[in-house]
C-alpha cells in the first residue's frame, strides 16, 4: 500500500494569496459622486493614521492611478470635510482604466510609490474595475459602496442613498402644497438610471399615488384609472413618482400619456442632480464612517479583496470578485404597498 508523502510539493499558484499589513495605502472616489464620500475618505485616513499607515489620495478616481496624480493625506488633510457633499478627491469615469494596459500602468504607478493596498469608494461601475484590478495586479482592494442609486450588491444601503431620498422627499413635500392648492396632477422624476430604489422609497415616504420604476411593468391606463379613482374619493391632487431612464420613459413620457387619456395637463418636475449634492444626512455620515474604518481594518487584518457592506445593521465583508454582476432587487411588497397606502 502506498503512503502519501508528508513532504509533497504544492502548486503555489493554487494557494490563496496572502496579504500583510501595508505601510502605505491609497484611497480614491470613482464614478458618480455621492453625499458621504468625504466622510468615508476621512475615516480611511484617520483609521490608517491610528494604525501607522500612510495614506495617499488618488485624484479624479482611477484616472489618478493611471496618470500618477496623488496627494498625501495626513490627519489634518481631512479636517472639516465630514459635512461636505461631493468628494474632495474629485472623480471621473476614467475610460483608460477600463483597458488592461491602463490598469497595468496604474499598477506601476502604485508600485513606484510603495502603495500596497487600495480603498475604492464608488458605485457599480467602479466595482467592476476594482475587481479586475485586484485579480490582474494582485493588489489588495477594499471596495466601499457609494451610490445614490443604491444599486451596488452586497449591502442593504450604499453611501449617499439616504441623502438622495431625503432631498427628493423635501422637494415632494413642497410640491404637494402646490398640488393641493391648484388641484393638479404632478409627475416627479427622480434619479436612479436602471434602479428604482430612490423612486420607491420617495413614493412611500412622500405619500404618492403611484410609482413607476424600471424593475416592474406598469400600464398607463391602470395608472390613469388610479388617478381618477383617487379624485372620486375626494383627493384634490395626485403625485406620481417616476424613475428616470429609457426603461420607464421618464416623467415627460408618462405625462404625455396621462394627458391623452384624461385630458388634463400634468405638471412635470425633474429633480435631477440636486439629489447628488448637499450635506450628507447623519445616516450617510455614520454609514460612511463605519465602512471606511472597516476597509482599513480589513487591510490591516490581511483580509482578501472584499466589498464592505452593511446588512441588517452589521458590517460584512463579501468576496470582491463574487459581487460583480450580482443584481440588487427591489422588494415587490414595498411596490405593492405604495398602491395600498394611496387608497
Amino acid at each position: 500500500m502506498e503512503h502519501e508523502s508528508p513532504h509533497r510539493e504544492v502548486d503555489a499558484a493554487s494557494q490563496p494569496r496572502r496579504y500583510t499589513k501595508p505601510r502605505r495605502i491609497a484611497v480614491l472616489t470613482a464614478g458618480g459622486d455621492a453625499p458621504g464620500m468625504n466622510a468615508a475618505i476621512r475615516a480611511v485616513v484617520r483609521i490608517g493614521a491610528a494604525a501607522g499607515i500612510e495614506v495617499l489620495g488618488s485624484l479624479r478616481g482611477f484616472e489618478g492611478l493611471v496618470y500618477g496624480n496623488f496627494k498625501d493625506l495626513g490627519g489634518r488633510a481631512v479636517a472639516n470635510i465630514i459635512q461636505r457633499g461631493g468628494t474632495v478627491l474629485e472623480t471621473s469615469r476614467a475610460g483608460e482604466f477600463r483597458t488592461a494596459a491602463g490598469r497595468a500602468r496604474a499598477a506601476e504607478n502604485l508600485r513606484y510609490r510603495g502603495v500596497e493596498a487600495l480603498v475604492v469608494i464608488g458605485g457599480d461601475g467602479a466595482l467592476q474595475g476594482s475587481a479586475a484590478f485586484a485579480d490582474e495586479i494582485g493588489i489588495n482592494v477594499m471596495f466601499v459602496p457609494a451610490s445614490i442609486d443604491n444599486d451596488v450588491p452586497g449591502t442593504d444601503y450604499a453611501i449617499g442613498f439616504d441623502t438622495a431620498v431625503n432631498t427628493a422627499l423635501q422637494a415632494i413635500d413642497r410640491i404637494r402644497d402646490t398640488a393641493f392648492a391648484y388641484e393638479r396632477v404632478f409627475i416627479v422624476e427622480v434619479m436612479g438610471r436602471d434602479s428604482g430604489f430612490i423612486a420607491l422609497e420617495v413614493a412611500l415616504g412622500g405619500g404618492a399615488e403611484a410609482v413607476v420604476v424600471p424593475e416592474f411593468d406598469i400600464n398607463v391606463d391602470d395608472l390613469c384609472v388610479r388617478i381618477e379613482q383617487s379624485q372620486l374619493r375626494g383627493k384634490r391632487s395626485s403625485i406620481i413618482v417616476v424613475s428616470e431612464g429609457p426603461r420607464t420613459g421618464g416623467a415627460l413620457a408618462i405625462a404625455g400619456a396621462v394627458k391623452q387619456r384624461l385630458g388634463v395637463e400634468p405638471r412635470v418636475v425633474v429633480l435631477g442632480h440636486i439629489q447628488r449634492g448637499g450635506a450628507p444626512t447623519a445616516r450617510d455620515r455614520l454609514l460612511a464612517s463605519r465602512m471606511g474604518a472597516a476597509a482599513v481594518q480589513g487591510i490591516t487584518d490581511g483580509h482578501p479583496p472584499a466589498l464592505i457592506g452593511e446588512k441588517r445593521g452589521q458590517i460584512v465583508y463579501s468576496p470582491l470578485g463574487e459581487m460583480v454582476g450580482e443584481p440588487r432587487r427591489l422588494d415587490p411588497d414595498l411596490f405593492k404597498l405604495v398602491e395600498v397606502l394611496a387608497t
